[in-house]
C-alpha cells in the first residue's frame, strides 16, 4: 500500500529559488543528469546496502504541489514558478541499482534524467530517503551477519520519529531483519509483526502484599497462547523463569530477557528452563544490542535478538552522506572540483566483477553505455526504474530480501569483520 500523500513542500527551499531562477533565464528545460552516490562510507563501515529505492518510486506520483502549498509559497516565489509547479508532474528517467544491492565509495546508486526543472525538485526527496533507508539497511545488514542464523526483530518504534519508524522496520527487513513490532509497517508492507508486553504489564498486577508476577503470566498465557513470550526479569530471572513454566506449562513459546548481562542470563535461564521440561522453550534477549554486542553472544543459547535502540539512531545507523550531483547538461560532462567534494561528470553505469566462485572482486563505474571489456564474471549493476515519469520496475520486499543476502555471501571474508577497514571491494571509475 502506498504511503499517505507527499507534498512539495517536503523539500528545501533552495530547490524551489533555483527552479524559479532557471524559469526566469530560460535554463529550466536544459537536459540534465543528477546522480545519487556517497563519496564514502561511514567511519568503519565496509559496505553499504541499498534501500529506499521502492519507497521513492511510491513517492514520485504523490509528489505535488496543491492550492495550499501554491498559496504558501507566494510569499517569495513569481507566477510563473508557481504555474509550473502547480502542473509539475515528473516525466524524466531513472536508472539506478536495485533495492537490496550493495553499494560502495562513487557507486552511481541513482540516476536522475530530465529537464532542469523537474530533476533538481526531487533532491531533498531522494536524499531524505537513500540516507535514511540506506544508514538502517546497513546497520542492519552487519547485525545479521553477527546473528548468523538466529532471527532479528526490529523494535526501535519508540526510539525515532513515528514515520520513520515505518521506514526503518522496512529497510532493516530488507536487510535480513524476520519481523518488526511496528504494526504500521505489517499493514503497509506486510512484514511479519511481533510483541508481547512490558514491564509495566507485569507491575500491574501487584497487590497490597507485593508483585504477583504468576497472576501477570497466567493472564498473558490465557489471552495470547502458551506460545506467547513471557518478560522474566522484572523483578528476579530465576523466579521470573519458575513463574512462567508454571503459568504456561513445558510448552512456553519464549522468555526474553531485556536488563543485566545477557550471555550469563542466558546460560542459566537455558538451564533452569531444561530442568523445567520446558527445553523448546527459546530464549530472545534485547536491551540496547548492536552488531558488536550480538557477536559477543554467538556462543551463548539464546535463539533471537530484539534490536531497537542502536539500529534507528544516529549513533548506531550513520548515514553515508550521499550527495545528488548534476553531472551531465545537454549531453557536457560537468563536474564539481571542489576539494574533498569533487563529482566526477558524465552519466554513468556500474558493473561488478567476481571470481569464478562467486566472491566479488571489483566495482567498475563506466560512462553510460561503454560498458568495459572484460573475461572475468561480471553482472551489470544499473536498472531502469521510471521511464517518461513512469514506474517500471515494482518494489519487491522479497527480492530485496535474497538480494542483501547474495550480496552478504558473495563478499570477500574480510568485508563482514566488524571492526574498522577499507570497503570490502575496490571502485574504479573509468573516465570518458
Amino acid at each position: 500500500m502506498n504511503e499517505p500523500v507527499l507534498a512539495g513542500l517536503l523539500t528545501d527551499k533552495y530547490e524551489l529559488t533555483m527552479l524559479a531562477a532557471a524559469l526566469r533565464d530560460g535554463t529550466a528545460d536544459r537536459r540534465t543528469t543528477f546522480e545519487l552516490f556517497a563519496r564514502q562510507l561511514p567511519d568503519g563501515r565496509r559496505y553499504g546496502v541499498v534501500a529506499g529505492t521502492g519507497r521513492l518510486l511510491e513517492a514520485l506520483p504523490q509528489f505535488r504541489f496543491d492550492d495550499a502549498a501554491c498559496e504558501l509559497l507566494a510569499e517569495f516565489l513569481d507566477p510563473d514558478t508557481l504555474g509550473y509547479l502547480r502542473d509539475f508532474r515528473f516525466g524524466g528517467d531513472i536508472d539506478g541499482y536495485a533495492e537490496g544491492e550493495l553499494y560502495f565509495p562513487g557507486s552511481p546508486v541513482l540516476s536522475v534524467r530530465g529537464r532542469f526543472a523537474e530533476c533538481v525538485v526531487l533532491e531533498t526527496l531522494a536524499l531524505s530517503i537513500f540516507n535514511h533507508d540506506t544508514a538502517i539497511a546497513s546497520a542492519a545488514a552487519r547485525m545479521v551477519s553477527a546473528a548468523g542464523e538466529r532471527p532479528l526483530v526490529e523494535m526501535g518504534s519508540r526510539r525515532t520519529h513515528e514515520r520513520a519508524a515505518v521506514a526503518a522496520a522496512r529497510a532493516a527487513y530488507i536487510a535480513g531483519f524476520a519481523a518488526s513490532s511496528n504494526l504500521e509497517a505489517w499493514r503497509r508492507y506486510g512484514i511479519p509483526a511481533e510483541g508481547t508486553s512490558a514491564h509495566a504489564f507485569t507491575m500491574l498486577h501487584t497487590r497490597r502484599d507485593g508483585p504477583d508476577e504468576l497472576a501477570a503470566f497466567r493472564a498473558q498465557v490465557e489471552a495470547l497462547g502458551a506460545g506467547t513470550t513471557l518478560l522474566v526479569d522484572t523483578y528476579d530471572v530465576t523466579t521470573g523463569v519458575a513463574n512462567a513454566v508454571a503459568a504456561a506449562g513445558p510448552g512456553l513459546g519464549a522468555v526474553r530477557i531485556d536488563s543485566g548481562e545477557p550471555g550469563v542470563l542466558a546460560r542459566q535461564v537455558r538451564e533452569q528452563l531444561d530442568q523445567l521440561g520446558a527445553t523448546q522453550t527459546r530464549i530472545l534477549v534485547s536491551g540496547d544490542l548492536d552488531e558488536f554486542s550480538i557477536a559477543a553472544l554467538r556462543a551463548e543459547p539464546v535463539d533471537s535478538y530484539g534490536v531497537g535502540t542502536s539500529l534507528v539512531t544516529g549513533s548506531g545507523a550513520p548515514a553515508a552522506g550521499m550527495v545528488y550531483k548534476l553531472v551531465e547538461v545537454d549531453g557536457m560532462p560537468v563536474e564539481k572540483r571542489s576539494s574533498h567534494k569533487e563529482s566526477h561528470g558524465g552519466r554513468k553505469e556500474a558493473l561488478r566483477l567476481a571470481r569464478p566462485t562467486g566472491t566479488i572482486t571489483e566495482e567498475v563505474v563506466y560512462p553510460a553505455g561503454r560498458p568495459p571489456r572484460t573475461t572475468e564474471p561480471c553482472r551489470v549493476l544499473t536498472t531502469p526504474l521510471v521511464r517518461d515519469g513512469e514506474m517500471v520496475s515494482k518494489p519487491d520486499l522479497g527480492a530485496a530480501r535474497e538480494l542483501v543476502a547474495s550480496g552478504l555471501r558473495s563478499l570477500p571474508w574480510e568485508g563482514l569483520n566488524l571492526s574498522r577497514g577499507e570497503p570490502a571491494i575496490p571502485t574504479t571509475q573509468i573516465r570518458a
